[in-house]
């Protein structure tokens, strides 16, 4: 992953209803969820959501997929996971940490 992607995405959720919308997703799942149930959910308008989630879908972290007259957003699990990657590879100098069940890395 390229510098650029990173700054990008943590960018994107620099933003406290993009990350929110994004968490959302995440729990969702692959089924994902319509604007209107995210809108519903978080109680903001239609438009405000569009902008975020077209933020949100540049830095490659949401998919949208056409389901018959519906938009469905899903997390983009892969990038997330990339961008994780990315902040994480050069923990413990590249050595694997002590306890990889630690919930912070233990060099």
């Amino acid at each position: 992953m390229e510098e650029i992607d990173v700054i990008r995405a943590l960018g994107a959720l620099a933003h406290e209803l993009r990350l929110r919308v994004f968490r959302m997703l995440v729990v969702a799942g692959p089924q994902g969820l319509t604007p209107g149930a995210i809108a519903a959910q978080l109680d903001v308008p239609n438009a405000t959501l569009s902008f975020h989630l077209k933020e949100l879908m540049h830095a490659g972290l949401v998919s949208q997929e056409r389901d018959g007259r519906s938009l469905i957003y899903r997390a983009a699990y892969e990038q997330m996971n990339a961008v994780l990657g990315f902040l994480t590879e050069n923990c413990c100098q590249g050595q694997p940490c002590l306890d990889p069940g630690a919930s912070a890395c233990q060099c």
